[in-house]
């Protein structure tokens, strides 16, 4: 198989292919594993997709909550369909070489939606802040203007964050072993087969992810500090209960998301294993994704309420 082209640099080579690794080490888990991911990917698609139209179809959810919710679930189908049906196809076809610019390709768009996510949880917080902490001005200050500039802001912030960092690793020489241990191309993986120091483009891939996770993640937990806060104030239980309740679903998913990829990005390279990389890496690129739909779902009234209307016509 021929994957690189010889280059007169000694023994630099250039590299037309990677070859993805992915789950190898356990060959007799590969249709195992084929099946469990395609039905998570299931899940995914049809819970997202249920959250869409319904938030589209019911009056009773044309609110600014909804209609981020709205596109944190089309957020989601994006974000995992950049590595699942990659992944689903190596496990089923056994052939997992991908091509120097689909390996570039593919951490882009990862990337992208990663920050969009970030930035679109954000929002949702903002929303719930301004909601609970400012009830009577709610409806004039989420209006449909700022919503919609709200949102674009948040998917198009994320394009412009990752080009000069792809740039800078896809510029790299790389040299020896063109096997990439990882289901998809990743920053750290992709870094270890370069044969040039990679301390500077490390260090802006940290101020990055600083930028992109840590501050918003402040800015959302500052948002619940003021939330919590309020609803703590509120002489109704009842009301207490309604306000927390509202919140929970969307803590939930920031626990999820924040945490999984701060200890992937933010770690120690050090404590880096090519196995911990893995599972982590599976619980944010899949595992999560697939219980965001059941949380909103579950935890939600008015979208159940909306769902069985829904599922009865």
């Amino acid at each position: 198989m021929e994957l690189m082209g010889q280059k007169d640099q000694g023994n630099l080579t250039t590299l037309l292919e990677f070859l993805l690794l992915g789950f190898s080490d356990v060959p007799d888990l590969q249709g195992f594993l084929f099946w469990i991911f395609l039905i998570i990917y299931m899940i995914i698609l049809i819970g997202n997709n249920l959250i869409i139209i319904i938030t589209k179809v019911d009056t009773s959810l044309h609110t600014p909550m909804y209609f981020f919710l709205r596109n944190f679930s089309c957020l989601e189908i994006c974000y995992v369909s950049v590595t699942i049906p990659r992944l689903l196809a190596d496990l089923w076809r056994q052939k997992r070489t991908i091509s120097f610019l689909g390996c570039a390709t593919q951490m882009y768009f990862f990337l992208i939606f990663g920050a969009t996510e970030c930035f679109i949880l954000t929002a949702m917080a903002y929303d719930r802040y301004v909601a609970i902490c400012n009830p009577l001005l709610y409806s004039l200050i989420m209006n449909t203007q700022l919503c919609t500039q709200l949102a674009a802001g948040c998917w198009i912030s994320g394009i412009p964050v990752h080009i000069e960092s792809i740039h800078l690793i896809f510029s790299l020489p790389f040299c020896g072993s063109h096997q990439l241990d990882h289901f998809f191309c990743d920053i750290f993986p992709v870094l270890k087969l370069a044969c040039e120091d990679t301390y500077m483009i490390e260090m802006l891939i940290y101020v990055i992810t600083v930028l992109v996770v840590p501050i918003p993640f402040m800015l959302i937990l500052g948002s619940y500090v003021k939330i919590i806060s309020t609803i703590l104030k509120l002489p109704s239980a009842t009301g207490r209960a309604k306000a927390f309740s509202t919140c929970s679903s969307h803590l939930m998913v920031v626990a999820l998301f924040f945490g999984s990829a701060t200890i992937t990005y933010m770690r120690p390279k050090s404590s880096q294993s090519e196995r911990m990389d893995k599972f982590l890496s599976l619980f944010y690129t899949i595992v999560a994704p697939m219980f965001n739909p059941i949380i909103y779902c579950l935890r939600n009234k008015d979208v159940m309420v909306a769902l069985r209307k829904f599922l009865s016509k």
